[in-house]
């Protein structure tokens, strides 16, 4: 597998995290979001969007981060990752779409002001990140892993770049002990992989 990757990404970090901890074997391809290189035709060839991450299996191209993890997680076959009983994977399925909305236009919006500049409001972007966090905090209070499995699944992963470097965008995670600790959990995973680190927001 070849993941097209680019280390500022929480999306491609998601991606990437996800095959290092399910220790499934890829080669990781930077692509040069600044020089533009996901604008050139050869990577719009893989994603008419021209985003990272892309991922492809000997030909096979799967384009979107939540895409890859649910294709990845079915390659590799079955595991607690994505189990296949029906109401635990509609569970999986709802934080996977908490991260591609909710997370989307709030911490990872956020983040993008103080990293890349991006002209979003930061009291509105901050506040949905702050509704956010209260409700997966309440989740963790009650269960070790978000979708409340007894080991972690790709839920998970997909949640955790953007909420572990939320304080890029300058939203405080102090007031969060259960997303703290739950963070850690996942940094303790076997194969984990940090998400690189900027000095933006309250991490300047």
């Amino acid at each position: 597998m070849k993941l097209y990757h680019y280390s500022l990404s929480g999306h491609a970090h998601r991606a990437a995290l996800f095959l290092s901890v399910a220790g499934i074997a890829h080669e990781l391809i930077e692509v040069d979001l600044a020089a533009g290189s996901h604008r050139q035709p050869e990577f719009l060839a893989l994603n008419a969007f021209g985003e990272v991450p892309v991922l492809d299996d000997d030909g096979a191209i799967i384009a979107d981060s939540l895409a890859i993890l649910v294709y990845a997680a079915r390659k590799a076959g079955p595991s607690h990752w994505l189990p296949t009983d029906p109401v635990i994977e509609a569970h999986i399925q709802r934080w996977l779409s908490v991260a591609a909305g909710k997370i989307a236009y709030g911490a990872c919006a956020a983040r993008l002001i103080t990293v890349f500049g991006a002209t979003f409001n930061a009291d509105e972007v901050i506040g949905r990140t702050h509704a956010t966090f209260v409700i997966i905090e309440q989740t963790l209070k009650d269960h070790r892993w978000i979708a409340g499995t007894e080991e972690p699944s790709i839920a998970d992963i997909a949640l955790y770049s953007y909420v572990e470097r939320a304080p890029e965008g300058n939203v405080d995670l102090s007031g969060y002990p259960h997303i703290r600790a739950w963070l850690r959990q996942i940094e303790a995973l076997p194969g984990f992989i940090p998400f690189q680190r900027t000095r933006a927001g309250l991490e300047a």
